[in-house]
């Protein structure tokens, strides 16, 4: 008995440095540090040009849209409305993202009380996450945000982005890396919640959705591969999801 405990601790410690060794190597590898960057017109002119090679104005007129994340989370996001569907692992949530209120159930039942408020906070925290990444340019100029023009690897202009206040970690910041047409091709995320300061995401996998504004459906981050699936989107979330509204259950509870 004793010396299968031994075994297992030596397999234990083995492995706890591995990663170690394996956080090392990308520490070192992956990191980057925050460029310097000021503000003023010419920082404001690239986040337009970044906008308009994304078509941001059709985004702008995409009413709803829906997609899939990777850990199979699926969101029904009703833009015009502020509500969101958000289904996983049998839950499944209705919220007014004003407001943080609405339903929930877990396979089929009800929630009620705190499970309800966890199933709440889940969603909204998870809409934040996912609708971030979805299509965060045109939220460059959002309330709250400040840009600043900096320079890339190559010496061309990058647009530096401080997001003061609103989603879930505010003080976040992102360089945009552009490519010749000014649409992202990468960005480096100085994040509270990422142990690696400017952790590099590539942008690729565009897209046009039927409303004519463009996503990034590819991130490569470290050697892994982040996909978006079963984008939707339309003007109007009738024209996506017909003529029941989907949201007819939260009405009550708002």
């Amino acid at each position: 008995m004793r010396r299968s405990l031994r075994w297992l601790a030596r397999i234990v410690g083995a492995l706890v440095a591995l990663l170690l060794t394996l956080f090392v190597v990308l520490y070192l590898t992956q990191r980057h540090p925050l460029p310097e960057a000021a503000e003023g017109d010419a920082a404001e002119a690239l986040a337009r040009r970044m906008n308009a090679a994304v078509n941001a104005d059709a985004w702008a007129r995409t009413g709803a849209v829906r997609w899939r994340t990777r850990d199979g989370a699926r969101h029904l996001w009703d833009r015009a409305r502020n509500l969101e569907r958000y289904d996983q692992f049998g839950l499944r949530v209705l919220i007014d993202l004003g407001t943080r209120r609405g339903v929930a159930w877990r396979d089929g039942a009800a929630l009620q009380g705190d499970a309800l408020r966890t199933a709440l906070d889940r969603a909204w925290a998870r809409w934040a996450n996912d609708s971030f990444w979805l299509n965060p340019v045109p939220k460059v100029f959002d309330g709250g945000v400040r840009r600043a023009l900096a320079r890339d690897d190559q010496g061309r202009d990058a647009l530096r982005v401080t997001y003061t206040v609103g989603g879930v970690t505010p003080g976040d910041r992102y360089l945009w890396i552009l490519d010749e047409n000014g649409r992202p091709r990468a960005w480096r995320m100085w994040v509270k919640v990422l142990p690696i300061p400017g952790l590099e995401a590539s942008w690729e996998g565009w897209i046009t959705l039927p409303t004519g504004a463009q996503v990034s459906t590819v991130h490569r981050i470290a050697g892994l591969r982040i996909t978006l699936d079963d984008i939707a989107a339309a003007e109007t979330l009738a024209a996506l999801e017909g003529p029941a509204d989907p949201f007819q259950a939260l009405f009550g509870a708002r």
